[in-house]
């Protein structure tokens, strides 16, 4: 039991170090709780964990070994997720100027679920996710391990990933953060779009 410990503790804090690495999910959750506020952060980084559990189950039950098998199929996915973030920083951009919508009128709290399946559907379109859970999997979790340890496995990439993401909309769905986006969110905007395009061009043309 002590060896079962002593590896889930191992694997919790690799995950929640990568999971703290800046990247498209960090900014896409600090943008939208600084957009919709509390609960659309919150949603968001619900969103996170939801689409981070489905590629780690796919990463535990092997379709990464189907994607080793299949290029095509990697590669298409590699494609739709840069795709998709070159879409979101067009969007960023686009709405660069348009002011904070008022999260305390009830008509906007759609605002929340839309942020939730732009979240998701961004988690979703990026299988190097998998692929990392594929690779830390392998590297930390021998073979033959009881099936509890399967669950345990998915509990903490659950964790790590919406208590990290939740932190973040707490911080900057507050009213001190919120007031600051609000008088940057022109050029905050076309900075956070900038990189999500740069990642998403990085995406396209990445080997593996």
């Amino acid at each position: 039991m002590t060896d079962y410990i002593l590896i889930l503790a191992g694997l919790a804090a690799v995950h929640l170090l990568a999971v703290a690495s800046p990247g498209p999910s960090t900014v896409l959750v600090i943008q939208t709780a600084a957009v919709a506020g509390r609960r659309g952060g919150l949603l968001a980084a619900f969103a996170m964990m939801v689409g981070a559990m489905i590629w780690a189950v796919a990463a535990l039950f092997g379709l990464q070994a189907l994607f080793a098998h299949f290029d095509w199929l990697y590669v298409a996915f590699r494609i739709a997720g840069a795709l998709y973030l070159i879409y979101l920083a067009v969007m960023l951009w686009r709405h660069a100027g348009d002011p904070l919508p008022d999260v305390t009128v009830t008509g906007k709290r759609l605002t929340g679920w839309q942020g939730f399946f732009r979240a998701l559907l961004l988690q979703l379109s990026n299988p190097k996710i998998m692929v990392f859970f594929g690779s830390i999997f392998l590297s930390l979790l021998p073979p033959g391990l009881p099936a509890w340890m399967d669950g345990a496995v998915l509990a903490i990439v659950g964790l790590n990933e919406f208590c990290w993401f939740a932190l973040l909309a707490l911080l900057f769905s507050g009213g001190t953060a919120r007031a600051f986006y609000g008088r940057v969110k022109r050029w905050l905007d076309r900075v956070m779009g900038s990189v999500l395009a740069m990642l998403g061009v990085r995406l396209v043309l990445s080997d593996h």
